[in-house]
């Protein structure tokens, strides 16, 4: 019992940890356009897929293989937000999701012709042994993914608090209108949040395709997951997607332990429409006062 514990927390770690980068980076683009962008499971996909074939199969070294991953699935980040984002515009919210949904079934689309419907993988970084723990067994590869999303979310967090085009993506998160008045370039940062946005989900595929594996048709799923992640945590609010993606994760491994993988499937779903039921702001969400329902506005 307590060895089926431990694994289902080592599981929840490193499933967690990519269900935390999806969702900060569905967090990043809704803070910089209000649009729910559930094309980024794609994202994901992509960064699996590419180094499936330039490193895995072409041999490219590694320190050549992530970078040119990360740059074209970049390109396809920016390629989105041309399709899907325009300032000034006032495209209803249903029309936003039909087109970031309508880019995820193209891009899945395009990958089933650009390489096929198996299912792929490449090598782990430092071998497939796995570590003993406490009776339990450690993947290598799961030390990796765990270590580079603290990397990444912690590199994120410095970004957002001590760099000038941080500060200046959160004050276009406030009020862009108000940003553009101070001479911030609004859709500079819309950009910047899809291209961060993609690279969030190349580097979760890149360190879960070894574990996981991928195919071309794993991105929508993702995406689903993300943006629950991101509704449980807060959407918006970069601690909780990570939060989020964690609990979510979580809830998952337990299911799946002591119940079945059918019951670990409704997870997404049960979370989802529990929480828009009753928590719609999620865990971190911000508290929206309306009217006078606190003394301190009318002062003393």
């Amino acid at each position: 019992m307590l060895t089926d514990l431990i694994q289902a927390l080592i599981a929840t770690l490193s499933v967690g940890a990519m269900y935390a980068l999806v969702a900060v980076g569905v967090a990043l683009v809704y803070n910089a356009t209000n649009i729910i962008n559930f094309a980024q499971g794609e994202f994901v996909m992509l960064g699996g897929m590419i180094m499936v074939s330039l490193y895995g199969d072409l041999n490219w070294p590694i320190y050549a293989a992530i970078p040119a991953t990360l740059a074209l699935t970049m390109l396809v980040g920016l390629a989105l937000m041309r399709v899907s984002f325009r300032p000034g515009s006032n495209t209803s919210l249903i029309s936003v999701l039909i087109i970031t949904i309508g880019a995820s079934l193209f891009i899945s689309g395009t990958a089933q012709h650009i390489w096929d419907a198996d299912i792929h993988r490449f090598q782990p970084f430092s071998g497939d042994d796995p570590i003993p723990f406490l009776g339990a067994a450690i993947a290598p590869q799961s030390l990796w993914i765990v270590g580079i999303a603290i990397i990444v979310v912690g590199g994120l967090t410095a970004f957002f608090q001590f760099s000038i085009y941080g500060k200046a993506m959160k004050a276009c998160a406030v009020d862009r209108r108000a940003a553009e008045l101070l001479g911030i370039g609004a859709l500079n940062m819309v950009r910047l949040s899809f291209v961060m946005s993609a690279a969030l989900g190349c580097v979760a595929g890149i360190i879960m395709t070894p574990l996981t594996m991928i195919d071309y048709a794993g991105g929508m799923m993702l995406a689903i997951k993300g943006f629950s992640a991101a509704m449980l945590g807060g959407m918006g609010n970069i601690v909780g997607a990570v939060i989020g993606g964690l609990l979510f994760a979580l809830l998952e491994s337990l299911a799946a332990t002591y119940f079945s993988n059918a019951v670990k499937e409704l997870i997404t779903f049960i979370v989802i429409i529990n929480v828009l039921l009753f928590m719609p702001r999620g865990i971190m969400g911000a508290r929206r006062v309306e009217g006078f329902d606190e003394e301190e506005v009318l002062g003393d």
